[in-house]
């Protein structure tokens, strides 16, 4: 078998190009985009049609993807309403001059501004609209034929020839056979003019990959507004021992999305039976926490069957699609406090708020009834508190403590009475005293009474005003309660989105034509060549493999036997 060279081809005619340009159509569904030109004289019908043609085209979906992009950057950068409240009247605080404009750019609900909104519905009408007509041209293909073969083979990208001693019928079933066994689409053809070929096409789940993937970016937003509209997130204290209800009223902080109904949360309750949290005891890790585990007892429904659960960082426990995950723990010190006649007015155990890696905390205590002093007037008594799980001792620095567990627990209180301002009802930090309206307790030397205490100590108010007592230690978690209805569909779409994207960047799609004609001395000719929507080295290498498989059902005579092949952009 020898290799020779072939002269340049000459230029096509009109007949020759058109074939050509029929050979090579549809190989994708992409839609012919118009230019950016507006159209002249059409009146109302053709501007709106226009419209929706540059609406619809992929430039236009590509530009709204990146305004959508750079609109979220606001979001991240300035504090929403929806998310945290508190931080956004601290920025209003700390820059006063740029409020107006950020308010009438709805900078603080970015998410839910019209301008966001409004990028959002035209991206998503823009993907529709883009893949409505995609989708039925690509059905069209899948129902089709393959074309058929253009007169000059040899001007295609890759090329075979050579002749063979085989009737050119036979060399056709063979070709329709071995190409029907590696997958493509065969169309066997008839042409009076050229000579009778097969046509076969390949590669179908490119253009089926491209439109998962833009299926997948629909889905992604659809998922990503019923997160943002029907979303519920809120936290809950709850001490060892105590329980919650799946109520609006029972959370300590709730934010949900503008959709969202109080109906939509599914009833279930969950009491705290234990916590556990181990820590590292040496090393230059040492404090480090090893592991957090609540232990909890649930129950779906109002008279649901109790179940025993254990909930962990980052392993929540799901009930009727809301998730509950362990965000935190701490101490809460038992206190009790006394009248001056002796009558205990207050036990209870309040949550301390850890503010270092030891769970050094801080917190107050704030007895707003029932407590009457010796001159028989109510008054209210509040404790700023400060509590240590692991004391360093008498003398060794600061009220900080050393470890995170309860290895030397020392609580520290500052005494004050007078008005808590809890009647006035404005909304207070439960972990801070406000001694705006109070008097503090004085020591014999005229200063703040304040004193530590160890679990089972008492301290003495001054003037008879009572006693409070460190009753003990109890243990507090915190939860946060969740509903994602689109993270589901979500997570589909992200995977349907990637699937795609693989296929259309790994699969080719190319055709292959056959044609077999007798020549003037009897012997057959066979010429295949093979198309692809893009340049590709793999394309000639497949129909070198494709033509050796033919070749050895249809091999070239003995005395004269010769094989060329050609790509286009033919090296010398």
């Amino acid at each position: 078998m020898s290799t020779t060279d072939k002269a340049p081809a000459e230029a096509p005619n009109q007949a020759e190009a058109e074939a050509d340009a029929a050979a090579g159509a549809q190989l994708s569904t992409a839609p012919v985009e118009d230019g950016p030109a507006a159209p002249v004289g059409i009146g109302v019908t053709g501007w709106a049609r226009w419209f929706w043609r540059q609406l619809t085209s992929m430039r236009v979906a590509l530009i709204l993807l990146f305004l959508l992009s750079l609109g979220s950057i606001p979001g991240s950068l300035v504090p929403q309403t929806q998310v945290d409240p508190m931080k956004v009247a601290e920025w209003k605080k700390t820059h006063e001059f740029w409020v107006p404009l950020a308010e009438k750019l709805q900078l603080f609900d970015v998410y839910s501004s019209v301008w966001f909104s409004a990028i959002y519905i035209l991206l998503f009408v823009s993907l529709i609209g883009c893949i409505v007509p995609r989708t039925w041209q690509f059905v069209g293909q899948l129902t089709g034929r393959p074309p058929g073969a253009p007169r000059r083979l040899d001007r295609l990208p890759a090329y075979v020839t050579w002749r063979t001693d085989t009737s050119p019928e036979e060399v056709l079933a063979s070709a329709k056979t071995l190409l029907g066994g590696r997958r493509f689409r065969t169309e066997a053809a008839a042409d009076e003019r050229y000579g009778n070929a097969v046509a076969a096409e390949k590669g179908y789940l490119r253009e089926a990959g491209n439109l998962a993937f833009h299926i997948a970016l629909i889905v992604l937003l659809v998922a990503f507004a019923a997160g943002q509209l029907l979303k519920s997130e809120g936290g809950k204290l709850v001490l060892r021992g105590k329980g919650f209800s799946n109520t609006l009223t029972q959370y300590d902080d709730f934010k949900s999305g503008s959709l969202f109904s109080s109906d939509n949360l599914p009833p279930f309750s969950f009491t705290l039976d234990k916590f556990d949290a181990t820590y590292e005891k040496t090393g230059p890790q040492k404090g480090t926490p090893r592991d957090f585990k609540a232990y909890v007892t649930y129950a779906e429904g109002a008279h649901g069957e109790p179940k025993k659960a254990e909930i962990e960082v980052n392993k929540p426990l799901e009930i009727d699609g809301s998730k509950i995950f362990l965000l935190g723990h701490g101490y809460a010190p038992v206190i009790s406090v006394t009248d001056p006649t002796g009558k205990v007015v207050y036990k209870d155990a309040v949550p301390m708020l850890p503010f270092d890696a030891n769970l050094s905390s801080s917190g107050a205590v704030k007895i707003p009834d029932g407590y009457r002093n010796k001159n028989g007037d109510k008054e209210q008594l509040g404790f700023n508190a400060m509590f240590v799980p692991t004391f360093a001792g008498e003398g060794k620095g600061t009220m900080l403590s050393q470890f995170p567990a309860l290895d030397f627990p020392v609580l520290a209180l500052s005494a004050y009475h007078g008005s808590l301002g809890v009647d006035a009802g404005l909304p207070q930090n439960v972990y801070q005293l406000n001694t705006s309206k109070m008097q503090e307790f004085k020591n014999p030397e005229g200063e703040l009474f304040k004193q530590r205490l160890l679990p089972g100590e008492t301290m003495t108010l001054p003037d008879g005003a009572g006693t409070v007592k460190f009753e003990g230690i109890e243990r507090w978690a915190t939860f946060s309660v969740t509903q994602q209805p689109g993270s589901g569909l979500a997570l589909a779409g992200a995977v349907i989105a990637i699937g795609g994207l693989a296929a259309s960047l790994f699969i080719q799609r190319r055709r292959v034509w056959v044609r077999a004609v007798a020549g003037p001395d009897g012997v057959t000719v066979v010429e295949m060549a093979g198309l692809g929507r893009s340049e590709s080295a793999k394309l000639p290498e497949e129909l070198s493999e494709l033509s050796a498989a033919l070749y050895e059902r249809a091999p070239g005579p003995a005395e004269a036997e010769s094989v060329t092949t050609q790509e286009e952009g033919e090296r010398a």
